[in-house]
């Protein structure tokens, strides 16, 4: 899988993140992840019900940032999980073999590899670039895509302040998908910016 991944803003519109969300995946985006992190329960509950089933009718994969048990029970098709959350291991023994788990490794390629052996099917490192949403300790080296795709056989994912801009060299290096927020979701138009996140692997 090659291209944008949508990661969801904290909006508790719901109406705006599906409009939102539709336009991205009309723009291309090939994976969407539900990270709404001070939503309540019952509000995390009806907003990744209704983004499963957007992703449904456009046939693309719906995972959900920490909470496993609630992907049990919604059927999402996978995970995310961080350095907090629960582990790789944790997830993939919770929700079978077929489901995805990512995995954030930020810029340690030790927590990539431990992530294969656990059982990840994707990495993500970052931050790369400053980001107006998340906030990490570290810059992450662009070097460290092309040293897990010499070692680690699994998509890598970029992450962390990415515009169609500053992601191309990124894609390049060889990021099987770059995650994206605030250039999406803030957008005057999600669709449009969805399309120039896509456009990045149409040449290779």
């Amino acid at each position: 899988m090659k291209g944008l991944y949508v990661v969801t803003p904290d909006w508790n519109d719901t109406e705006a993140l599906l409009a939102s969300t539709e336009a991205a995946l009309r723009g291309g985006a090939v994976m969407v992840q539900y990270r709404h992190k001070t939503a309540s329960p019952e509000k995390r509950v009806k907003q990744a019900e209704a983004l499963l089933a957007l992703c449904r009718r456009y046939q693309r994969p719906f995972i959900i940032n920490d909470h496993v048990q609630l992907a049990l029970e919604l059927d999402a098709d996978g995970v995310h999980v961080g350095g907090t959350d629960a582990s790789v291991a944790e997830a993939r023994a919770a929700l079978g073999p077929d489901k995805i788990v990512g995995a954030s490794c930020y810029g340690d390629l030790e927590l990539a590899r431990k992530a294969h052996r656990e059982g990840a099917t994707h990495v993500a490192f970052g931050g790369f670039y400053p980001s107006r949403v998340k906030k990490y300790e570290v810059t992450t080296s662009t070097n460290i895509i092309a040293q897990s795709k010499a070692e680690i056989p699994l998509p890598v994912v970029v992450i962390g302040g990415m515009t169609v801009e500053n992601s191309a060299p990124l894609v390049a290096a060889g990021a099987d998908m770059v995650a994206a927020i605030s250039s999406v979701y803030l957008a005057a138009q999600p669709e449009e910016a969805a399309r120039g996140f896509q456009a990045l692997w149409s040449t290779r």
